[in-house]
């Protein structure tokens, strides 16, 4: 009987040991989305009639670093060098018609969105690279589009990166991205 126990008893903790293996701790950069029309998988669950016929056009999957106290543009996110706009991978931008960024027109389809911050803009990158982690990758001949955009500060300030749209016209929209007191504003025309 004191055999059966333990053995049962080891049976137990190495179960016990592969599925505590199994599970990795909470990311501190949660993954979130944006869309154009703002909400819009949202709305389309549990408010249809607010977007009409309305369909998506643009949606942004991405990480949302936090502050955390942190010195973030010129340090943590270095002037004049690639960075991945978020955390973790990539974030990926998908276009579900055709969109005008600047005078780059950019076919409907899934992109990687990068920038090259600096003090008083930003190169905003739409990359056919995807699936890196972070820009370390980056190759600039599979770029689609570059454009740049000016640096407008914020008088208050955002702990989590965060990207969210706003609608112009039935034609436009700008794509904001924010962090602490610095926020850009990327026109979109469809």
């Amino acid at each position: 009987m004191k055999k059966t126990a333990l053995l049962i008893g080891l049976l137990f903790l190495s179960l016990t040991d592969a599925i505590a293996q199994t599970f990795r701790g909470l990311d501190k950069s949660p993954m979130d989305m944006a869309y154009y029309p703002d909400d819009y998988a949202h709305d389309r669950k549990f408010a249809p009639a607010k977007i009409g016929t309305d369909k998506a056009m643009v949606r942004v999957t991405y990480s949302r670093p936090a502050k955390n106290g942190r010195e973030l543009f010129g340090k943590l996110a270095p002037y004049g060098k690639v960075w991945r706009v978020g955390a973790n991978e990539a974030p990926e931008i998908r276009f579900y018609q055709d969109v005008t960024i600047g005078n780059k027109k950019i076919p409907a389809g899934t992109y990687a969105l990068l920038a090259i911050p600096n003090e008083t803009e930003w190169t905003i990158i739409i990359s056919s690279d995807l699936d890196q982690w972070g820009a370390y990758s980056y190759n600039q001949a599979l770029d689609v589009a570059r454009v740049t955009v000016p640096v407008q500060k914020s008088d208050t300030a955002l702990e989590n990166f965060s990207i969210q749209f706003a609608k112009k016209d039935p034609k436009t929209a700008t794509m904001y991205m924010g962090w602490d007191t610095t926020v850009v504003a990327v026109p979109m025309s469809f």
